[in-house]
């Protein structure tokens, strides 16, 4: 059998693709989470051969779980399923050691087959996604991005200080070269490109 958890924060998309993937007969979902940190919790207990996780998630995204998961030497491989047809995020995905990238549109037979695979130690990505990833390099450095992101969520040059443990001044240095690398008039619009792009 192959172990599978699931992370997906909407609970009727969470319960579908756990319906999905249990009328195979070789899949055995052990895990359901609604959160990154829930998901991380299941994944050092039960150990599954493979994490199914969504991007956007509350308290720690899938990017960041797969990272986590990584760094923990944890035998688990992971699969991003999400609606981000995106090149940005496909690389930073396979930069933090996911083994496969879907969109949720994708046809239903292809995730249990993808889970299989990736199992066996292959990959499982969109051929069209995967050119674009490489096609324009993100230029952010991951602070800057942090940073962005939470200015794009509308929090002060002071928050954002007082989150991250940085000086104002630190914060609008880092602001100040992401407006610039993305060639954006503010903050605001430079997070929207990066989010566009699937940098955030």
């Amino acid at each position: 059998m192959i172990r599978v958890v699931i992370a997906e924060d909407q609970a009727m998309v969470l319960g579908a693709l756990a319906a999905l993937l249990e009328i195979e007969g070789d899949l055995e979902v052990v895990g359901r989470a609604q959160d990154g940190e829930e998901a991380l919790a299941i994944c050092r207990e039960k150990r599954p051969d493979v994490l199914l996780t969504d991007i956007e998630m509350p308290r720690r995204t899938g990017l960041e779980l797969a990272t986590a998961l990584k760094q923990e030497k944890l035998p688990t491989r992971v699969i991003i399923l999400t609606t981000f047809a995106r090149g940005g995020y496909l690389r930073r995905a396979l930069e933090a050691g996911a083994s496969g990238y879907l969109l949720k549109d994708s046809p239903a037979e292809h995730l249990a087959n993808a889970v299989r695979r990736v199992k066996a130690g292959g990959r499982v990505i969109d051929p069209e996604l995967a050119a674009e990833a490489w096609s324009e390099p993100d230029p952010l450095t991951d602070r800057e991005r942090q940073v962005l992101r939470m200015a794009g969520d509308g929090e002060s040059s002071a928050d954002i200080a007082s989150t991250l443990h940085l000086s104002e001044g630190t914060v609008r240095n880092y602001l100040s070269e992401a407006i610039s690398k993305l060639g954006a008039g503010n903050r605001i619009e430079a997070a929207r490109i990066a989010r566009d792009k699937g940098w955030l």
